[in-house]
């Protein structure tokens, strides 16, 4: 039997898959380095817990709205065309990114812009995640979801990496921002270039989907909506992922503001700036070591099971970290965070490609981006509300690791039935 990640990377459609994603993610990373250096990493600009949730309310929550309706399209649509024309898109949405950066206007109108460029992004990343069961075998549909996440994420921190380098030896201002955004657009491009390899119907939908009325994108989604409800392996998976995705919101915030504020004088923005990069780093390592071994241990212990014990560990690790509050302590609760996100996305992705339809796959695949969304935002949320300044870092360590724990505990209870034959 040939070995599940041969067989994935043998699949020459899914490596064509893991290029449009690794160059889209690359921009990705080098539009939230050259933001986050802007906005929260200029000297003239005082980071908090308020503002930042309020940007992230902006450019999540707007698309939250939407994304179910945009599932029903990735059903209807072929996704090679959405990824060439949503690549397209998000090179343009640069222009107005440019232009208010250039300006120094951190405002409402560069919140705006960003949120073109992420909902644009959101879109692509569910038709990239819906599309994988059609590029390689089902028996290595564990590996690839480990493959594709991960080196997209390996690709987003990379560039975010070089995107701060350059702005740094770009004299570290505004100015190097607009550069990192320049390149970022023509990165956009690349991704949509790299979609022209294949053919219009490979990524699916599969033939005999036609168009719908109003209310049948509406029905449509409801039925999404219900088989998800009813797949408990895969309505359960989602609940898991999105609450890691609360302690990462919650986990980056605190972060931020200690750096900023509190374990170094507020002046020294260079030196915070490179103390959450190897906090991040960490965290993308932590995502790497998840993907490397989950697939192996997944078959070994089963998705729940694996699952639910890394929650257990690193609710435990990522709970001390944060409350010890010292550069090592949060690049620890980093890795760890990183960690279990990495394994329950790996798992919670298969699980929803098994367990739902093929004519679902698309909307639901929204539906999950949404609560992703959604549950980030809360996170964020959280610590703005209870301790927008991190004065008081113990509580947002109790919640991570007590919320990943209690997950973890709870999630032990689903139980996987042998695959539904419809």
């Amino acid at each position: 039997m040939t070995h599940p990640l041969k067989a994935a990377l043998g699949s020459s459609l899914y490596r064509r898959l893991l290029a449009i994603r690794l160059s889209g993610q690359a921009g990705d990373g080098m539009l939230q380095s050259a933001l986050a250096t802007f906005v929260l990493f200029s000297p003239e600009r005082q980071a908090s817990a308020s503002a930042i949730a309020a940007a992230f309310a902006i450019l999540a929550l707007p698309y939250s709205l939407i994304g179910p309706f945009t599932g029903v399209l990735l059903d209807r649509w072929r996704r090679q065309r959405v990824l060439f024309w949503g690549n397209l898109a998000r090179a343009g949405s640069m222009i107005p990114v440019i232009y208010f950066t250039a300006q120094g206007n951190s405002g409402l109108g560069l919140g705006v812009s960003v949120l073109a460029a992420i909902g644009i992004n959101r879109f692509i990343l569910a038709g990239l995640s819906a599309a994988v069961p059609l590029t390689v075998p089902e028996s290595s549909l564990t590996t690839a979801n480990a493959i594709a996440p991960t080196a997209g994420t390996m690709a987003a921190a990379l560039a975010a990496f070089l995107g701060v380098g350059l702005r740094q030896a770009l004299g570290g201002d505004d100015a190097g921002s607009v550069v990192v955004l320049g390149i970022t657009a023509g990165v956009f491009v690349l991704a949509a270039l790299l979609s022209t390899r294949v053919h219009a119907h490979q990524f699916g939908p599969l033939p005999g989907e036609h168009s719908q009325s109003a209310r049948q994108v509406l029905g449509g989604l409801r039925d999404g909506a219900d088989q998800l409800w009813h797949r408990h392996p895969a309505r359960n998976a989602i609940v898991v992922v999105s609450a890691q995705r609360i302690a990462i919101g919650a986990g980056t915030i605190i972060a931020v503001l200690l750096l900023r504020l509190h374990i170094n004088p507020p002046e020294q923005v260079e030196t915070a700036l490179n103390e959450l990069a190897l906090m991040l780093g960490a965290a993308a390592a932590g995502a790497l070591l998840g993907a490397i071994i989950t697939p192996a241990l997944t078959r070994r212990f089963g998705p729940v099971r694996w699952t639910a014990g890394v929650y257990i560990l690193s609710g435990a690790a990522a709970w001390w970290g944060v409350a010890a509050s010292s550069i090592s302590s949060l690049i620890v609760a980093g890795f760890f965070i990183g960690f279990a996100g990495q394994v329950a996305k790996v798992c919670g992705d298969t699980l929803v490609q098994e367990f739902i339809d093929e004519g679902n796959r698309g909307r639901v695949f929204a539906l999950y981006d949404v609560a992703l969304n959604v549950s980030l935002v809360s996170g964020v949320v959280f610590v703005a509300v209870l301790d927008p300044l991190g004065n008081q870092p113990g509580i947002t360590a109790a919640a991570i690791g007590l919320g990943l724990i209690v997950t973890g505990l709870l999630y032990l209870r689903t139980r996987v039935p042998a695959l539904p034959t419809s």
